[in-house]
């Protein structure tokens, strides 16, 4: 039950939030270190950047139980594996599911570290595979229908989405109820797919593998190259003139996904450049309708 967790609340823009750390005792692949995150707000809107992440958690906005219509999604940030951007590509995105009726969690992953982990590598999927196992082991209490949960990214954050929907059959994590870690559908927003040389984010590819990766490790963390038949279906988005993740990320992927005859949609705007979260200045066009539009088709 998540009792079991330690539970707090927080303030964002007057909602009142429960937050729930995602380990139950001593974090799985961690060193001893301090807890130096903290938060900044940059940019003409002030956006939420959490830096230094090392204590995972959940912030939890469950569905208005009028609208609730039992699907649920977890949220993982962008940020390049550096930082997170909570809010553009978290909160705000939470709320708006919310006015759907869906059930939304906003991940707070580690950053990778070698001074706060053992294998910095596996950090960030652990914590998003316990983030599937928690909310579907408690999907009762959350008024969630288990075989609805898919899993949200943005930029390393979509790397991070994708991982989890391309690696779940090989579990980092404890699973003593054999719970599946299989998210049920991706949404990923001008995602780092790949970590090859030629399109690869390299800066996110560093920071999760080091400088030197092997060519085995950057095969295994270029899911364009992890689809197969049980990869659950996407929902991407790009923009064609995105500088700094190339939009051939999302392309490879739905390539990918078609070749596996997975109901994948993608949707490519000639401009919009990286990290501009549900809205593309350049086009009146709303990818978040789309979205709307797309997870009923597929029974979500």
């Amino acid at each position: 039950m998540l009792t079991a967790f330690a539970c707090s609340f927080i303030i964002m823009k007057g909602y009142p939030q429960a937050v729930i750390s995602l380990y139950d005792g001593n974090l799985p692949n961690s060193r001893p270190s301090p807890d130096d995150e903290y938060p900044t707000y940059e940019g003409e809107n002030k956006i939420l950047i959490v830096h230094h992440v090392s204590r995972p958690s959940l912030t939890v906005f469950p569905a208005d139980k009028k609208k609730a219509n039992g699907t649920a999604v977890i949220i993982c940030p962008g940020g390049g594996y550096s930082i997170l951007a909570a809010s553009h590509e978290g909160y705000d995105v939470a709320k708006k599911l919310n006015e759907w009726g869906i059930a939304a969690f906003v991940l707070k992953y580690r950053i990778p570290d070698d001074k706060t982990m053992v294998n910095k590598e596996i950090g960030p999927l652990q914590d998003a595979q316990r983030a599937i196992q928690m909310v579907r082991e408690n999907a009762k209490e959350w008024g969630i229908d288990p075989g609805k949960i898919g899993i949200m990214g943005f930029s390393a954050g979509g790397h991070l989405a994708s991982t989890a929907g391309t690696h779940f059959t090989s579990p980092v994590i404890d699973n003593k109820k054999n719970t599946s870690l299989r998210p049920d559908f991706m949404i990923l927003v001008y995602p780092v797919i790949s970590f090859t040389d030629s399109i690869g984010h390299i800066g996110s590819r560093d920071n999760l593998l080091g400088k030197n990766p092997s060519p085995e490790k950057i095969k295994e963390y270029s899911n364009e190259l992890q689809v197969n038949a049980g990869t659950p279906p996407a929902f991407l988005v790009h923009a064609g003139d995105d500088d700094v993740v190339k939009v051939q990320n999302s392309i490879y992927f739905y390539e990918a996904e078609q070749r596996n005859k997975l109901p994948a949609a993608l949707h490519i705007y000639p401009h919009g450049g990286h990290g501009f979260g549900m809205n593309n200045p350049t086009t009146k066009d709303q990818w978040m309708e789309r979205l709307r539009n797309w997870l009923p088709a597929l029974g979500f």
